[in-house]
Formats: C-alpha cells, sequence, structure tokens
C-alpha cells in the first residue's frame, strides 16, 4: 500500500512538472521568454508579460520597452546561438520563412517554442490566448482577445449595409504587392465592408500594372505607413506611368492606413477600425472609447 501511495504521488508530480513545462516555465521559476516577431512581443506586454521577456528581434520596437532587450536577429534571420545564450525557456513568434529547421534546432537545446498561424482574426485571437496560457496570464490574454472580438462586433454594427467598394490593399508599388486571398489584410476588407478585387495569386501577390487597370478598384489603400523616398504614394501615384489611367489615382481616392495597428496581434480591432475609416470615410462613425 506505501509503494501505491508513492507512486501516486510521483505520477501527481509529473503532472505538476509537465503542466509547467506546458507554460514554457523552468521549475521553480517563472518563464523566459524571447520573441521573434513584433506580434508576439507587443502581446506579451499587453497580457502584463512583458517582464518575462528576455530577448527580441530587431523588428520589435512597440511598446517603447521592447527596446530595451537584447536583439537576436530578425524574422527570417534569426540567431540560434544568441537565443540559447538568454537561457529562455520558450521562444515565440509568427510563423514564417525560418520555418521548421529553427524549431527543431532549438528543441535540441531542450527549449519550448510556440509559431502560431496568425493570418486571420481567429488567428490572432487564438495566439493572444495560447500565449497569455503558456506564460500564466490566461486571463490577460482571454481579455485582450475578447477586446478584439467587442471591437470587430461594432465593426460590424457601424457598416451595416453601406455600398461595398472595390478596394486594392497595396503594401508596395515597385513592385505592386497587394493583399490577396488568405491573408488576414483581406478578412479586415471583408469585415469592414469593402470588396478586395485581388480574388487569386495567393496571400500577398506581385501584380502586373496591366491587371491591376482591368481590375479598377474604386479606391486604394495605402498599407505601407510610411512615405516612399520622402513621397506619400498619392504624390508618388500622380505622375507614375500607367497608374493615372486609375480613376482612384485620378480622382485622389488613395488612403493611408498605419500599418503599426495592422500587426497581428492585440491593437488588431484599432487597425479594423482603420481600415473601415479609410474604405467608409466619415460615412462610418467614430469607434466606441477602449
Amino acid at each position: 500500500m506505501k509503494s501505491l501511495g508513492r507512486r501516486k504521488a510521483l505520477l501527481g508530480l509529473s503532472a505538476i512538472a509537465f503542466a509547467a513545462c506546458s507554460r514554457g516555465e523552468r521549475k521553480g521559476g517563472a518563464a523566459r521568454v524571447v520573441s521573434l516577431s513584433p506580434s508576439t512581443t507587443e502581446t506579451m506586454f499587453a497580457i502584463g508579460a512583458g517582464d518575462l521577456l528576455v530577448g527580441r528581434s530587431r523588428y520589435c520596437d512597440y511598446p517603447k520597452e521592447a527596446e530595451r532587450l537584447p536583439v537576436v536577429g530578425g524574422y527570417a534571420d534569426p540567431n540560434v546561438e544568441a537565443i540559447v545564450a538568454l537561457a529562455p525557456t520558450l521562444v515565440v513568434g509568427a510563423r514564417g520563412p525560418a520555418g521548421p529547421a529553427l524549431e527543431q534546432g532549438l528543441h535540441a537545446h531542450g527549449i519550448e517554442t510556440f509559431f502560431p498561424e496568425t493570418e486571420s482574426l481567429a488567428g490572432i485571437t487564438g495566439m493572444i490566448r495560447e500565449l497569455g496560457r503558456r506564460v500564466g496570464r490566461e486571463a490577460d490574454g482571454a481579455r485582450v482577445a475578447g477586446a478584439i472580438e467587442a471591437k470587430r462586433k461594432d465593426v460590424a454594427a457601424a457598416v451595416g449595409d453601406k455600398p461595398r467598394l472595390k478596394v486594392l490593399f497595396l503594401f508596395d508599388v515597385a513592385p505592386v504587392i497587394a493583399a490577396g486571398p488568405g491573408s488576414f489584410p483581406d478578412e479586415l476588407l471583408r469585415l469592414a465592408g469593402a470588396e478586395n478585387v485581388i480574388q487569386r495569386g495567393g496571400a500577398y501577390p506581385t501584380i502586373g500594372l496591366e491587371h491591376l487597370l482591368a481590375l479598377a478598384p474604386d479606391l486604394l489603400l495605402d498599407g505601407a505607413s510610411e512615405v516612399h523616398a520622402g513621397r506619400t504614394l498619392r504624390e508618388m501615384l500622380a505622375d507614375a506611368p500607367g497608374w493615372r489611367e486609375l480613376a482612384a489615382v485620378r480622382e485622389g481616392r488613395i488612403r493611408p492606413v498605419g500599418s503599426d495597428a495592422l500587426r497581428p496581434g492585440p491593437r488588431i480591432g484599432e487597425g479594423l477600425w482603420a481600415v473601415a475609416r479609410a474604405v467608409h470615410g466619415d460615412a462610418l462613425s467614430s469607434p466606441p472609447p477602449p
């Protein structure tokens, strides 16, 4: 009977240890997290777990506190040696070009990883909830994800049955790169009451100008947020060969959408509002307070 009781006790301790590992914790200590994407870094701060971060990618610049963290490379070229040197228990980031080789390399060092798909609003809120669970901030993850879902409903109510404009969501013009089917900006357009003129070619296709002219969008959205060589997109396209043939360019129907809020993270609710306001202009009521 004593051996049976001892076995049960050991099994109980094993279960506790496994639960701690699933949250990215070391035995007897809090998680140490390296984040390789701006969206997961921002999420860590949004759920009150910024103090658990010990490293970041060079692109993680929000909030400002993140810039104090050691840099371990970029989104596509993380430095595994630099990551391992920080002794993390968990490495998180968006699923990207580094691919399975990065995860395998980290697992070989006994480091847990979390690289979720975030090309949809459901994927983004799922990432936030799961990251909260893994670092012991489950309630905060649910709160942040719930706020995004509430904003989606607010936008749906504000858009109502307004006319659905045909929209081209641009991210670059040399070459022309736009939001396509399967991307979360494409989903944002639909949720904002617009029709994406790009219906094929993948999530972020490169488009020829002749094809673009045939699509004849009602409106162009500038998702780059930055000026291009010192000029806005409207200024660039005003005298660009071929672009003047688009009525949207001739008539100045080009509207900026700040890209920071379009990151697939905790501010995506504000990003959805920004897209809806860019599409519908003053016809859309102001968003409710946070």
